[in-house]
């Protein structure tokens, strides 16, 4: 993508529909006359007086003990520098964002205007009442130091600049991990840390306090190493000024066991590496480009453990595995601060977690068999979903240990269980699946991409690396639409229709014919065929010249599904084929079948759709819980609808013990699990988390997913093509950008999971 195209992404991205990223949301019922008097006037009256009596009871009655406030004055934005409070806005919005998506937390944005330091702090000071939390953010150094010093020592809520310690508690945790395999021990490592700001300040004070040594400790600023006999030292930079003869980077880096970068690009080359002791570190943590990059420096030194900020290389730091988890721990016991116990529980759960076996969900997302720990995996990865259950526990335990938790938590069991419920409000299965299909990208067809959203979708899908398009129809159409919206990359594009294509359609005309001669085709209607898009983006991927299609966006279901039935056929041991949704609800992910082929599955039928989804389950890492829905519950009807239902449970019971399934259930039983566990205590499904429903027919799975998309704005990834030969996904009709990307990358997905299947 352009420079100039990215842009435009990024300003409409943040200009529509709605101006900005986040809203309040009404948390109680407002419909009647009686809910807005118990909201405001007169029955607000009631909690203002119970907290007037007692200001703890603010945690009781408001919203304080999960809000957040994210405050800055923009002096030192990532990248941008100091740009004022409003400029930094959607920065700040943003942080607010990974709050909500990653702990469930909710945040103000604050931007103060005023470099002043006692001005901010008094500024900060007065609006704290409101916060149960405050994170500081991008502010300069060294002011940023005595800001949050203050704060944390005249506020009695949480106060951390993430700037500092967030890069330091995630640093310190691989830092940690890597000493140990490279068998050394912290107190004697040689450290190197190229960077004075906030982040190398607070990263080298966080690995003293698990045992470096300032003797062994070499900080470097802009103007080279920061020595004793340097005039007008920021106090900061003082403390960690050497003794040591050493004027150069490459002095320092000699027979060095560490090097910490937070500083600039390209600045350590391969020379220096050389020079470094056996087993070298290096956290080469610039960004967007590393200190060095990392291709390089693995070539250089293959005993080198190295980590860097990116996400497309081993062991990333990123501040997101931090501080939602650690706010979240505080504020849970609302801890009066965050203090050095608190920080060093959430470095200590950090490198802990990595040691311990991954959830098949984060080996699917990465593409790997089995990351175990060792040299390329010494941090957990940001889609980890046992972060939450991990991190805010050990925070909160050493909140409460240390003496400053006001609300001790007693039962772990039951907070661990609601940490999990809160991981459901977010879109995490979206982000897996899209780096899951970045990792090895297909050559995907877009039958129709002389529409304007299938092209931009096969923008996004070739900008972002999730596939590799094709993209099917007339010419001068794409040309014209490509230049429209800046889609100036060159991928290939294919007209049916065109004498260009004669040749190839001549080819797929006489196999098609071979496959059909039988069924009423000839060779004649078989080259005509091979005009159509449909059949003729088929034939690509059946003669391996795409590996997936998409179609579907402007025609409908079933005309697009006969010739992928007739050209691509059904995947062996397959006698039907189906279609899953995945649902992003509030509740977490939620796979409907079969929402698009089956009008009215028979008992057999539904047994295999189960069958079947619970392996799309299993695909995107999950185990599949699943309900047999009806309108009756376990036998209260006799109809022939329900008695199918009850049927197929019976049949996979007894065929396929090793499913978590049960039914015929009402859906409202199966998704409420007090209520399933009240009434039917016998069933399997009984205090456990249904994520898949098998609908008795179409109409009901059709009519539920749309609702669900429509009324509760729940992303839905879909309908999913299940129990084909090879990769064709349909859309429906009038998909949006969003819904062909993603099922963009199920096609990849689905495209990566046959090749491996074709190689055992």
């Amino acid at each position: 993508m352009s420079k100039q195209s990215r842009r435009r992404e990024a300003l409409v991205y943040h200009a529509k529909p709605t101006p900005g990223k986040i809203k309040v949301v009404p948390t109680k019922k407002y419909a009647s006359q009686r809910d807005l008097s118990l909201a405001y006037s007169p029955g607000v009256a009631e909690p203002c007086l119970e907290i007037e009596k007692d200001k703890d009871n603010v945690y009781k009655y408001t919203a304080k003990g999960n809000l957040v406030a994210v405050i800055t004055n923009g002096t030192a934005v990532l990248g941008l520098g100091n740009i004022g409070p409003e400029a930094s806005k959607p920065v700040m919005e943003g942080k607010g964002l990974l709050f909500k998506i990653f702990a469930d937390i909710d945040v103000f944005d604050i931007e103060v205007d005023t470099e002043d330091v006692e001005i901010f702090i008094q500024t900060v000071k007065m609006i704290a009442p409101t916060f149960g939390g405050i994170n500081l953010e991008d502010i300069k150094a060294p002011e940023a130091f005595e800001i949050e010093r203050r704060l944390k020592e005249e506020l009695d809520i949480p106060v951390m600049h993430d700037d500092q310690h967030g890069t330091a508690i995630i640093s310190a945790a691989a830092l940690l991990n890597a000493l140990e395999l490279a068998e050394k021990d912290i107190k004697d490592a040689r450290i190197v840390v190229s960077g004075a700001g906030a982040a190398a300040i607070s990263c080298s004070r966080l690995y003293q306090a698990f045992g470096a040594t300032r003797e062994n400790m070499v900080m470097l600023d802009s103007k080279g190493v920061i020595r004793q006999d340097r005039d007008n030292l920021t106090p900061e930079k003082a403390e960690f000024a050497t003794h040591r003869d050493i004027t150069t980077i490459e002095d320092a880096m000699n027979n060095a066991d560490v090097f910490i970068g937070l500083s600039t690009s390209d600045i350590v080359s391969p020379s220096m590496l050389l020079t470094m002791a056996d087993n070298p570190i290096v956290f080469a943590m610039a960004n967007p480009d590393p200190e060095i990059e990392y291709e390089l420096a693995v070539a250089t030194r293959k005993d080198l453990i190295m980590a860097t900020g990116r996400s497309d290389h081993p062991n990333q730091v990123n501040n997101v595995l931090g501080f939602p988890y650690i706010f979240r721990g505080a504020l849970d016991v609302r801890a009066t601060k965050i203090n050095e116990e608190m920080k060093k529980a959430a470095v200590i759960a950090l490198a802990n977690l990595a040691k311990e076996p991954v959830p098949e969900q984060v080996n699917i997302a990465y593409d790997e068999t089995r990351l175990t720990f060792g040299r390329e995996y010494i941090i957990p990865k940001p889609f980890d979903p046992r972060l939450i259950s991990k991190i805010p526990p050990a925070v909160a335990k050493a909140a409460i240990e240390s003496g400053v938790a006001k609300h001790p938590i007693t039962d772990w069991d039951k907070y661990e269980n609601e940490l999990l419920e809160r991981s459901g409000s977010d879109n995490k299965m979206v982000r897996l699946l899209l780096n899951r299909a970045k990792l090895n990208p297909k050559r995907v067809v877009y039958t129709e991409a002389d529409h304007l959203d299938v092209l931009k979708a096969a923008q996004i899908a070739h900008d972002e690396g999730i596939a590799l398009p094709i993209l099917l129809g007339r010419r001068d159409v794409i040309e014209r639409l490509k230049l429209e919206i800046e889609f100036d990359a060159e991928v290939p594009i294919i007209d049916p229709k065109s004498d260009e294509e004669e040749e190839r359609k001549n080819a797929y005309a006489k196999v098609y014919w071979q496959q059909r001669q039988r069924k009423g085709i000839t060779l004649f209607s078989a080259e005509k065929m091979m005009r159509e898009r449909n059949y003729f983006a088929a034939m690509m991927v059946h003669e391996g010249d795409a590996d997936a299609l998409i179609s579907g966006f402007s025609q409908s279901y079933p005309l697009v599904v006969k010739p992928m039935l007739e050209v691509i056929g059904l995947a062996p041991g397959s006698t039907r084929v189906a279609t899953t949704n995945l649902m992003m609800t509030e509740r977490g992910p939620l796979f409907l079948s079969d929402t698009a082929i089956n009008i009215n599955p028979s008992a057999t039928d539904l047994m295999k759709i189960a069958q079947m989804t619970a392996g799309v389950v299993k695909m995107f890492g999950m185990e599949p819980v699943m309900a047999m829905i009806s309108y009756s519950n376990f036998g209260s009807s006799k109809n022939q609808t329900a008695t199918k239902v009850r049927e197929a449970v019976a049949y996979l019971h007894q065929r396929h013990p090793d499913l978590l399934v049960d039914g015929e259930l009402q859906s409202d039983f199966a998704l409420n699990r007090e209520m399933l566990e009240d009434a039917f205590p016998f069933s399997k499904l009984a205090g456990k988390k249904v994520n898949t429903l098998i609908f008795p027919n179409l109409e009901s799975a059709n009519i539920t997913y749309k609702l669900l998309k429509e009324l509760n704005q729940a992303d839905s990834i879909g309908p999913i093509m299940m129990g084909m030969r090879k990769p064709v996904h349909i859309l429906q009709l009038d998909a949006s950008v969003d819904e062909i990307v993603n099922m963009t990358a199920i096609a990849v997905i689905d495209a990566q999971l046959k090749e491996k299947l074709a190689d055992l």
